[in-house]
């Protein structure tokens, strides 16, 4: 009970219902888009709220079927099959509570944050490019490219009239209304969330006007609701089935762990215990899987809706998953009502808001390089698939930051002529060739050519006391130039400091 008075009421009760409201038509969208039934979504949204929510991590984060993992999913129904879904949330939320007891929920913050946003602008415009087919009730084609390249013929029977118009309007309109619905008046906006007044409106649209336009199929909790199939363990236990896997464990970790830094940035409250949050999503993963139920991130939508309506406990988000469940046990016949092409408006609408427009635009004035790794990553994700696009950017920014980091200067300078000398080679002025910075296999090309183009007739000074890293490639090449150069040249070379031992 003293628990229970501690909770602020007037903040988080409000706040909960907001969330609920907001998480409603997410959660349908993204399960009819991942090509399972609507429940599965709020199935993942209850677990969200009721278990996850409850646990140690973060306190106002929000978890629930997320935008981010739709396209994986979707691809992972069709090859493995609907029943395979269960097995892989399930292997996926194990991983998290290993990585957890592991305590690795704080490396996630040693991404590139140009990766992530260029894995999140990926996912969103494959999203978009989906959404468009469902948009004019038309079946969207496997990969990004052949969405792309069927786009042309989409606008076309879109103009000419042999797309369905009726669902192309009642889309086009939900997607006007999303658009606009942050330009109403304050109170009004913040009254109803936007994708539940759009979808809303296009439900009863469609049912004042009986228009003929595909709808939601509505199913009970328990009809949908089923066990992990175990003939799916066969189909997975290969090298394509394990990297899903992975997929679904590092995206989903990723996402939830980026939320959470940027809900932290939103708020005075107690801070996210990273290993603690990447362990209470393996359980609520784990459970989802056990059920069936689509895979959970915390997603940052709900959670800044979350911080903005004035929670200030773990309440309102425990109570949001108690409203989904209690729509879905009294309502469930009100889903059928909503319009598919609604769905695939929302859905549009929040791919879009995961392509960082304004963040593109500064990197491209500020940070060229960031740029093209976001870039990359977002166009691999498009044309591969969700994992090897992630390795792509992952690895085009390592190459990048060890270009950056492998910086080396070279100086050669010509030094005067020892005052008094009488011997030939020492009348002659001595070339010093100084080496600062990092010498890696990265800059040796330029490093040889500098050293190869010295004179073999004048003295060469060294000096490579300036590097703050040499490596072994390095090691062995200077080592090596030096043999070749004393047994060439006529002059005398000095090394300070002597170059180590080459093992």
């Amino acid at each position: 009970m003293a628990v229970l008075r501690a909770v602020p009421w007037r903040y988080d009760l409000p706040a909960s219902l907001v969330v609920f409201l907001v998480a409603l038509p997410l959660c349908v969208g993204v399960a009819v888009a991942s090509g399972v039934p609507a429940e599965l979504g709020l199935v993942t949204g209850i677990v969200g709220g009721l278990l996850v929510g409850a646990l140690p991590g973060s306190s106002l984060q929000v978890s629930g079927p997320a935008a981010g993992l739709t396209v994986l999913v979707h691809e992972a129904v069709q090859e493995y099959g609907a029943g395979a879904l269960g097995v892989l949330v399930l292997l996926t939320g194990l991983l998290q509570l290993a990585m957890g007891a592991l305590r690795l929920g704080r490396w996630f913050r040693a991404m590139s944050a140009s990766v992530v946003h260029g894995m999140l602008a990926g996912i969103g415009l494959t999203l978009v490019l989906g959404q468009l087919y469902a948009l004019a009730d038309r079946r969207a084609p496997g990969t990004g490219p052949e969405k792309i390249a069927g786009l042309p013929a989409l606008l076309r029977d879109a103009v000419t009239g042999a797309a369905d118009r009726g669902a192309l309007a009642l889309g086009a309109a939900t997607l006007l209304v999303l658009v606009a619905w942050k330009y109403l008046p304050p109170r009004l906006a913040r009254a109803v969330p936007g994708p539940l007044a759009a979808v809303g409106l296009a439900a009863a649209v469609t049912a004042l006007f009986d228009l003929p336009v595909a709808r939601v199929e509505v199913a009970g909790l328990l009809d949908v609701v089923q066990l992990p199939d175990r003939a799916a363990l066969g189909a997975l236990a290969t090298t394509a089935g394990a990297g899903t896997v992975l997929a679904f464990t590092l995206i989903a970790s990723a996402e939830t762990l980026f939320s959470a830094a940027a809900v932290d940035r939103m708020h005075h409250g107690p801070r996210t215990d990273y290993d603690r949050e990447l362990t209470a999503q393996g359980i609520g993963n784990t459970l989802c899987g056990l059920l069936g139920a689509l895979p959970m991130t915390a997603v940052i939508v709900r959670s800044a809706t979350n911080v903005q309506s004035g929670a200030r406990t773990k309440a309102s988000r425990v109570l949001h998953g108690g409203w989904l469940l209690l729509f879905t046990a009294l309502l469930p016949g009100a889903l059928g009502l909503v319009p598919l092409t609604a769905l695939a408006a929302v859905l549009v609408h929040a791919g879009a808001k995961l392509v960082p427009v304004r963040r593109i635009a500064a990197l491209c004035r500020e940070h060229r390089g960031e740029a093209a790794v976001l870039a990359v990553t977002a166009v691999s994700v498009i044309t591969t698939d969700l994992f090897e696009g992630v390795l792509i950017g992952i690895g085009l920014a390592v190459a990048k930051s060890a270009w950056q980091t492998s910086h080396l200067q070279i100086g050669v300078e010509e030094r005067p002529a020892a005052p008094g000398a009488e011997e030939a080679p020492l009348r002659v002025a001595p070339l010093r060739v100084r080496l600062s910075g990092n010498a890696t296999f990265l800059r040796l090309p330029r490093l040889l050519d500098t050293l190869e183009r010295l004179p073999a007739d004048r003295p060469v000074e060294l000096d490579w006391s300036g590097l703050r890293h040499l490596d072994h490639a390095c090691t062995v090449a200077l080592t090596t130039w030096a043999a070749q150069h004393r047994a060439r040249s006529t002059a005398p070379l000095a090394v300070d400091p002597p170059l180590p031992t080459v093992v």
